[in-house]
């Protein structure tokens, strides 16, 4: 792994490649680290394979197997990165470039302005290595994740730069907010630290809900006299309304307490309304973002399932015109599955 502290986040993709060739090793890794800005700076660890003709997902298209897929995994709030290695190597193992990246606890809870940066560095990121190039699958957890996937979104509208979105995994998410979930969230996030006892968690917990008050009634009397796009601090509220019709698959349980499955339910509602191809699969004790550790087998196989029909309709699109809707009405109602 290399972390050189003198390179910006924004390498350019030949520079990239020529400093990180494919050596002997079978998977090269590398953190990439932005020390210009945030005292906490960001870090993008990637992974890219040594193409194998031993790949999984069926590459049809010419084009797809020289620009290889790239799964973005955007982990939960307070996630580290060896849990998050630990989906990656799913896709790793099955000849896919992953790209892991968790947004820091304080730009979602205290300083959620600071995800508008963010979310411009990672599409910066994406261009500048040449993955606009590449299908892209996201895979997100939690709200924290869903968050973050909620900014880059923003960016790619601000900029005008479509990326090449083939399907999006949500892993316990998204959810509505409420105090109690987030309540949670805190303990299961600060609750490591002794001094998080119930208590503190409580006083945590209402603080932000009246600092994210303030801030949103401010940002409503604002809108009277400057107009501007409003933007949903709950990534449930923005993404029901996503403009983009990629199909989603949705993993979540009915044993999570921080993003109750019923919410999730809802969320898959109002997408398959909109016309969009839903996949779920409904666990039934898993915790939350515990589903693959609960249930590995199911997980992994309904995410490479998932990617190889992502892969297939967007390979018979390149053929022939298709419209979401039908498709989305071809699988409605055979697309549900649960795990006891």
């Amino acid at each position: 792994m290399s972390s050189p502290s003198s390179r910006s986040i924004l390498l350019a993709a030949n520079e990239f490649s020529t400093q990180y060739e494919p050596s002997t090793a079978t998977i090269n890794e590398f953190c990439l680290q932005n020390t210009t800005g945030r005292k906490d700076s960001l870090e993008y660890f990637i992974k890219f394979p040594i193409p194998s003709t031993e790949m999984n997902f069926g590459l049809t298209n010419q084009n797809e197997e020289k620009n290889v897929p790239i799964v973005m995994l955007l982990g939960w709030a307070g996630c580290q990165d060896r849990y998050l290695m630990k989906y990656s190597k799913i896709y790793e193992e099955r000849g896919l470039i992953t790209v892991r990246y968790t947004a820091p606890i304080d730009t979602l809870f205290w300083k959620r302005s600071e995800m508008v940066p963010i979310g411009e560095k990672i599409l910066k990121l994406i261009q500048d290595m040449n993955f606009d190039a590449h299908p892209i699958i996201f895979h997100i957890f939690s709200n924290g994740g869903a968050f973050l996937y909620q900014h880059i979104n923003i960016a790619v509208v601000k900029y005008n730069c479509p990326l090449q979105v083939r399907g999006v995994i949500f892993d316990s998410a998204p959810g509505e907010r409420r105090m109690l979930g987030l309540y949670r969230a805190i303990t299961a996030i600060y609750g490591r630290d002794k001094r998080c006892n119930c208590f503190t968690a409580i006083f945590i917990t209402l603080t932000l809900s009246l600092m994210w008050f303030v801030e949103e009634s401010f940002a409503a009397f604002k809108n009277f006299f400057v107009k501007s796009t409003f933007v949903h601090a709950s990534p449930f509220c923005e993404l029901k309304n996503e403009a983009n019709k990629f199909p989603q698959l949705f993993l979540y349980s009915k044993g999570d307490v921080v993003i109750p499955y019923k919410d999730v339910e809802k969320f898959i509602g109002l997408r398959r309304d909109q016309g969009i191809e839903v996949s779920s699969v409904r666990f039934e004790d898993a915790e939350h973002v515990k589903i693959y550790i609960k249930y590995p087998e199911q997980y992994v196989q309904s995410v490479c399932n998932f990617i190889k029909k992502c892969m297939a309709v967007a390979d018979n699109r390149a053929k022939t015109v298709v419209d979401p809707c039908l498709v989305s009405r071809k699988h409605e109602g055979r697309s549900n599955f649960k795990y006891d």
